[in-house]
């Protein structure tokens, strides 16, 4: 693990997250880095990933971009707010496109940003890299939550 620390590391170390929670010990662990307007990150895939020899998992696929999207939308909410810590959002809606096979031979590149945001409402966009080509592609809706839903403190 780098020393630099992720946004999940840095704002939510008790996540129990499947894809994105530190604190999960058998989670995805997804460690996303601001890089300007873009959200970054590196995922490597293990053999128990697999959906057929060879390639990753659809839903895994789902789980890694849906997760890094939502961090995204989050520390956008976060900057534009201008917010000491990111509201906890959560997922309205995600679409992914496969467009080819993902292998699991290679560490996966995963980007993450923000198309339209309004109030508490963001659209965000992600892709999916591997061995340079894209190969899969996420758009989803991510809301903040107010009080008293059940994820409001998800990230505390």
């Amino acid at each position: 693990m780098s020393e630099r620390k992720s946004l999940q590391e840095t704002y939510a170390p008790r996540s129990i997250c499947y894809g994105c929670g530190p604190a999960n010990p058998q989670g995805l662990h997804i460690r996303s880095f601001p890089e300007g307007d873009v959200l970054v990150a590196e995922w490597t895939p293990q053999p128990h990933h697999q959906a057929f020899p060879g390639a990753l998992n659809g839903g895994i696929i789902g789980t890694l971009l849906d997760c890094h999207c939502n961090w995204a939308a989050a520390y956008h909410l976060m900057r534009t707010q201008g917010l000491d810590h990111p509201p906890a959002t959560v997922t309205a809606e995600y679409t992914i496109k496969m467009l080819r096979p993902t292998p699991v031979d290679a560490p996966l590149q995963l980007r993450a940003w923000v198309v339209e945001s309004q109030g508490n409402k963001v659209i965000a966009e992600g892709e999916l890299i591997a061995k340079g080509e894209v190969c899969a592609t996420c758009r989803g809706v991510f809301v903040a939550v107010k009080p008293g839903h059940p994820a409001y403190h998800r990230w505390d």
